[in-house]
């Protein structure tokens, strides 16, 4: 069974080798990885030449880290497919653990497993939250950890490439559209690491992440779930600079402003406000 690893690259010559290596030893032989740089300016392209053909590589002007992966995965050859952003990695033997399922479970067209948070110098910090799949918790909570998860490239026939309208949250995006009609299996061992620093994309747009999300999801499933509205209220009182915590306990000035926030927010994106979330909201601008 061939496997296809797409990294999509765009100035990320600190990390990539890091990248490459953990694919390329694997192990596994009927491995092809497609690397669609978008132009860097710093080392990568140099690095990408310095591995041969072992990797096929491009380096070209493209709109963006959604639009590098599909590019890729219209290349790819391979029967399962698997992202690896340019900054993350696979642990040892991962690989090998995915194909193993995809070939004693040919019904199953999803494979996820778990994940850890590095840092820049690959050390641990924290267990990426993953649960077993449950779609209607999906919608609460993306559980999945995007380098973790792989996928029979015959979905791609049936549910189309990653929304490059999107530009953080495609992955959840995509995760939603194929848990309409895919069963995903969860592959109880550590794949991936995940890497955080201040310049990680995500990490560095907060609130134009949790904006995307519920645009995506009024997209996917007609509105969006409270609890993500509820999300972006406190990254929007977080980023007023207001302590959630004052004398050991919640701060109530923290608390009347995620009320408001949140009625806000319900207004913006339902016209209403939901008799559950009214009396969330009440309790906190009550908050003494």
């Amino acid at each position: 069974m061939k496997i296809t690893v797409v990294t999509p690259s765009y100035n990320q010559g600190k990390y990539i080798r890091r990248t490459i290596d953990s694919v390329l030893t694997q192990g596994i032989e009927d491995l092809e990885y497609i690397v669609m740089d978008g132009g860097s300016t710093d080392e990568t392209v140099d690095i990408l030449k310095s591995y041969g053909d072992q990797i096929i590589w491009k380096s070209e002007k493209d709109k963006g880290q959604t639009d590098a992966v599909n590019k890729g995965i219209r290349m790819a050859q391979g029967e399962i497919i698997g992202w690896l952003n340019s900054d993350d990695i696979y642990y040892p033997g991962a690989i090998a653990k995915v194909l193993d399922v995809f070939e004693k479970h040919p019904e199953i067209n999803v494979v996820y497993g778990n994940a850890n948070h590095i840092r820049e110098d690959d050390s641990f910090i924290e267990e990426y939250y993953t649960e077993d799949f449950d779609y209607e918790r999906l919608k609460d909570i993306c559980f999945i950890c995007q380098p973790s998860l792989f996928f029979r490239k015959s979905v791609v026939d049936k549910y189309g490439y990653l929304d490059d309208k999107l530009q953080y949250c495609m992955d959840y995006d995509y995760w939603l559209r194929l848990g309409k009609g895919e069963t995903f299996y969860r592959l109880n061992e550590l794949i991936a690491g995940s890497r955080l620093y201040d310049d990680n994309k995500t990490l560095g747009a907060r609130r134009k992440v949790h904006e995307e999300m519920l645009t995506m999801q009024e997209k996917n499933l007609g509105k969006a779930t409270e609890k993500w509205i509820y999300n972006l209220a406190h990254v929007i009182v977080d980023e007023m600079g207001i302590p959630r915590i004052k004398d050991e306990r919640t701060n109530p000035e923290f608390a009347r402003m995620l009320a408001k926030v949140s009625a806000k927010q319900f207004l913006k994106h339902y016209k209403y406000i939901p008799w559950s979330a009214l009396k969330n909201i009440k309790s906190w601008y009550f908050l003494k």
